[in-house]
């Protein structure tokens, strides 16, 4: 059981939720005093990107020979290229390009032991490559903060960034990313890296967990099903996300979607029927085979069902299982298990059931430096999970936008949305490889051409 509110303590939530409206009206002032010098400033120029093929993330067929119009940082309107441009707007031609809306990573970590200048050079190459919106799936969040203000102001150049406050069992916090996370501070006993028991005060927790400016709680490890289902329950009440690994040890897939989060992590894990108690036992050999030896497993289609009914989005990251050998030369008793093949088949399941699919990476690529991994991500959901390229854009888009809370802003090439575009030289409907080909980034109406990053790759120049 949860701990029930004493009179006191609902008192201090009280006075946390009143310091936390006071932070977040102090910070909107902020906000808008930095945008009155710049995009507000602007409000009355108009660009016109003119001549390209629109792929605009909805179910429309592609129109070609478009005109996107935008003002400050949204998009003003969509028009035939024909169509003269407004008298006294910017045109830039881009014709022969193809226009799509922003991509977006649902699986990051640029703050969990990485300093202020690695993190910078990590989101701005990230921009470059297409991507306008970023989710960071736990780590310091005092310097989260920091970097999503820099970006959302333009004060570097880089993806917004919406990101969660991470909530585990007491014996997670063993795990030694979590002490990188809270430097200066102790794992698991701080509002973005909190240990949790069935003594725990939720409500306070997440409250304090939402005054970091977390978009939502991550669920991660070591936590029973009535406790995932707990903190989803609070979480939701104060207007939080929940994001959750696909199984949370002991707790099953199933019973974190019957829970009701809004998204799970890590394709693999829905294979697993049988999980032991902890995440750290998950990887300890010979333990981290057996809980596939089932392959997909009996329970992977009604798994897939009840995350389908539910709306829960799958975050398959692909791209992590990559490098995982195939083998175990240390137990050969022991049948191996390729991880990224079962990682693809779970995804291409979940992909023919309905089950809406993000694309999240939750790693980095040592021998490319220059370009997003998320380009490889694409790719694999593309060939290793059989999804349509269509299919695959749209995950990268509106299905990240609407796992990160922002579909009214973000995923679409739609007027009054966010002007979040990227410009590619090939249609990536011939194969998402495209996304090699990036020319021009625009985020909230900022430009950032590609040949730009490739001669200035140590700067973190805001746009041109």
């Amino acid at each position: 059981m949860v701990k029930i509110l004493s009179s006191s303590s609902v008192s201090y939530c009280k006075l946390l939720q009143g310091c936390a409206n006071a932070v977040c009206t102090f910070s909107l002032m902020l906000l808008l005093a930095g945008f009155s010098r710049d995009a507000f400033a602007q409000a009355d120029v108009l660009t016109v990107y003119r001549g390209a093929t629109l792929i605009d993330g909805t179910d429309h067929a592609p129109q070609s020979n478009v005109s996107i119009l935008v003002r400050a940082e949204r998009i003003e309107a969509i028009r035939p290229a024909a169509e003269l441009p407004p008298a006294g707007s910017k045109v830039v031609d881009v014709s022969g390009l193809y226009i799509l809306p922003g991509l977006i990573n649902t699986h990051v970590h640029i703050a969990t032991a990485t300093t202020r200048e690695q993190a910078l050079s990590l989101m701005r190459r990230d921009l470059y490559s297409g991507v306008t919106a970023e989710r960071d799936m736990a780590g310091d969040t005092r310097q989260l903060a920091e970097l999503a203000r820099a970006a959302l102001l333009g004060e570097v150049a880089g993806p917004d960034i919406y990101y969660a406050a991470l909530m585990a069992g007491p014996s997670f916090f063993k795990d030694p990313r979590t002490h990188a996370a809270a430097r200066g501070a102790v794992a698991g006993n701080v509002p973005w890296m909190k240990a949790v028991t069935p003594q725990t005060d939720l409500h306070i927790a997440v409250a304090e967990a939402r005054g970091t400016g977390a978009t939502a709680i991550k669920i991660y490890a070591d936590l029973s099903p009535e406790l995932v289902g707990a903190i989803t329950r609070e979480a939701h009440s104060q207007g939080m996300l929940v994001w959750a690994h696909a199984t949370v040890f002991p707790a099953t897939a199933m019973q974190v979607a019957e829970a009701g989060v809004d998204s799970v992590s890590h394709a693999a894990m829905l294979a697993i029927t049988d999980p032991p108690n902890t995440y750290a036992e998950s990887h300890l050999h010979p333990a981290a085979e057996e809980m596939y030896t089932n392959g997909l497993g009996p329970q992977l289609p009604g798994l897939l069902q009840e995350m389908k009914r539910r709306g829960t989005i799958l975050d398959a990251t692909l791209f992590v299982y990559k490098d995982i050998p195939a083998s175990n030369a240390k137990h050969p008793e022991i049948h191996p298990v390729d991880t990224l093949d079962l990682a693809a088949r779970a995804t291409h399941a979940a992909y023919e059931t309905g089950v809406p699919i993000s694309t999240g990476t939750d790693s980095e690529d040592e021998k490319n430096k220059d370009w997003s991994p998320l380009r490889d991500e694409l790719v694999l959901l593309q060939d290793k999970a059989g999804m349509r390229p269509e299919d695959v854009i749209h995950s990268a888009t509106a299905v990240g936008a609407r796992t990160i809370g922002q579909y009214t802003n973000l995923g679409t090439v739609e007027p009054g949305k966010l002007a979040d575009l990227v410009f590619l030289t090939k249609n990536p409907l011939d194969g998402v490889q495209a996304f090699s080909t990036v020319v021009l980034t625009v985020k909230r109406g900022n430009q950032f051409w590609r040949r730009d990053y490739e001669s200035n790759d140590k700067n973190d120049q805001a746009g041109k």
